[in-house]
């Protein structure tokens, strides 16, 4: 029998999308396929104690999934993974509903994404100072903070790394000296601080246009 939460990704997903290094242009090889998606858990599953989960991985490997309202939360506070899934150039998987969170994606971009980017890569820099250097991770989050700036730049959030994929992958082999590397993620800190005062986006995000499409969605499952 299949779990309960594994059956909501199998029966009730809106959209799917691949994510990681394929969707950024830096895939090589050996990269796994990560995919991520959206589903609606059917409104009647809210009535009892026991709530549906807010997020599932699996069934498949490197499989994750939210429940709409729990992905639109997290998009509205500007949590890259959420955003960035919005804007994957690789979809697997689109009904109406899922066409219609798409065209939301300009609801969801604010000004916030100047902090939330930033400590997240804030975070992950920490990691990467502790042992010995982890290149993978490292040219991920040059990806990550050059995807902020560019966003805080153009109003616009485009995951392909374009021209800059061969330097990206020199780092993730570890052909770029390490002070090098820091001094790469200061310079993209402090361009996304200097973009960040005259950005194009709002300083909020439109909570009721997406609020109102989470309602339209939840009473036609009801």
């Amino acid at each position: 029998m299949r779990p309960a939460g594994h059956a909501l990704v199998t029966d009730h997903t809106i959209y799917a999308c691949v994510m990681g290094s394929r969707a950024f242009g830096l895939a090589t090889e050996a990269s796994d396929t990560d995919r991520r998606g959206v589903y609606v858990a059917p409104t009647q599953l809210f009535f009892g104690f026991d709530k549906p989960p807010a997020q599932v991985e699996g069934p498949a490997a490197e499989q994750f999934s939210w429940e709409l309202e729990r992905f639109c939360e997290l998009a509205l506070r500007a949590n890259p993974n959420a955003l960035e899934c919005l804007h994957s150039p690789i979809v697997e998987h689109l009904d109406a509903t899922g066409r219609e969170l798409l065209s939301l994606r300009d609801a969801f971009l604010s000004r916030h994404v100047h902090d939330t980017f930033s400590r997240y890569a804030t975070g992950q820099l920490k990691k990467l100072r502790t042992g010995p250097p982890r290149w993978k991770p490292a040219m991920h989050l040059l990806r990550l903070l050059a995807s902020a700036r560019d966003l805080l730049r153009t109003g616009e959030l485009r995951l392909g790394v374009g021209e800059q994929r061969d330097r990206l992958l020199a780092v993730r082999r570890g052909e770029v000296p390490w002070p090098e590397v820091e001094s790469w993620v200061q310079r993209l800190y402090d361009e996304a601080d200097a973009a960040a005062v005259r950005s194009p986006l709002p300083a909020e995000p439109d909570r009721a246009r997406v609020e109102d499409f989470l309602i339209r969605v939840r009473r036609a499952s009801a």
